[in-house]
């Protein structure tokens, strides 16, 4: 068995999808099985996991009906036979010693799960460090909750933004599967996969090495139309209070509001994005802002340490400037 399974998602993936498994395959870190779990894809991708899989034994080619993201990933979950979980997105890559640094910073230290630091990287080359999601160390559960779980839950909003983002981490496996921890939704997937998983007993260290490499890429699913984002969005609140209960999880009370708060920046930004119906855009604004969630955001609480941009569409909002709010994004998407 090896000890690590590492789980790709993939859908219509020919363009970038070789270069991800071969950033895996050709890592330092030998001893591992690579899930790719082909999600329906309808262009060259399953001939390019049949090449893959001839070329390196390690490969394993699970193929399924288009059914998302999180059902891919939750499918490569359940074929997995490693000790250890990672995962990579298919437009992504990994550095030559990411598992080997991971495995390195948990050895010797009583720790079941590690982190790493990454870099986004821009379609022209350029590349920006990101912060690890804590400091350079080795955390018990009592501090990991305070570092990642907490955030996760109350803080959506500041300038420091803790990113829910599942890839930067190496998973005990028992964790998950003896819990039955999955992924569930199209969008905020991963903040839910790591609030549940680090609610359970765990020693994290971390390493502040940048191991992975983030593709910014401006045809990704955060930046396209969601026709059914708020949808999407009340489903990750619900099961975030579900998340709160099962684990005692002591959130503070306005963790709800500044969540609303993320929810509608997000819901709004979206109502802008690339295939957003252009007509009454200030109007389906309008109703987002009377929704009763939002609607008590906006009248109860004042979000504090926002990005400038943030701030500025707050703005609009607490005062109804949704003409002038179309107006920046206007501006902001000029040139797209």
């Amino acid at each position: 068995m090896p000890k690590l399974s590492v789980i790709i998602p993939a859908y219509n993936a020919h363009s970038c999808l070789e270069r991800s498994a071969m950033s895996v395959l050709g890592g330092e870190w030998r001893d591992l099985e690579l899930i790719i779990v082909d999600d329906g894809s309808r262009d060259e991708t399953p001939a390019i996991c049949e090449k893959l899989a001839r070329r390196d034994g390690r490969v394993r080619i699970i193929r399924q009906e288009n059914a998302g993201v999180s059902a891919a990933r939750n499918r490569g979950i359940a074929e997995s036979r490693g000790e250890y979980i990672a995962f990579v997105d298919a437009d992504d890559a990994v550095e030559p010693e990411m598992y080997s640094e991971l495995f390195a910073a948990m050895e010797g230290r009583e720790a079941d799960c590690a982190a790493c630091s990454y870099c986004d990287e821009w379609p022209d080359g350029t590349r920006v460090l990101r912060r690890p999601p804590m400091a350079a160390g080795v955390y018990d559960s009592e501090r990991v909750r305070a570092g990642i779980v907490l955030p996760l839950l109350c803080d959506r909003l500041s300038r420091e933004l803790l990113l829910g983002t599942v890839w930067r981490y190496l998973f005990r496996a028992g964790v998950i599967k003896e819990n039955g921890i999955e992924f569930s939704g199209a969008y905020l997937e991963d903040e839910l996969f790591l609030i549940e998983y680090f609610s359970h007993p765990c020693r994290l260290a971390v390493t502040a090495r940048e191991l992975y490499i983030y593709a910014q890429n401006p045809a990704s699913v955060t930046r396209r139309y969601l026709p059914d984002f708020v949808q999407t969005f009340e489903a990750s609140a619900a099961r975030k209070q579900a998340l709160i209960e099962k684990f005692d999880i002591p959130a503070p009370p306005w963790w709800r509001l500044n969540n609303a708060w993320a929810g509608l920046l997000i819901a709004v930004s979206n109502e802008f994005a690339p295939g957003a119906p252009v007509r009454g855009r200030a109007e389906r604004v309008r109703a987002l802002c009377a929704l009763p969630l939002f609607a008590e955001a906006i009248a109860s609480y004042r979000p504090k340490n926002m990005s400038r941009n943030k701030g500025m569409v707050a703005f609009c909002l607490r005062h109804r400037l949704y003409g002038s709010l179309a107006r920046l994004y206007e501006l902001k998407n000029r040139g797209r």
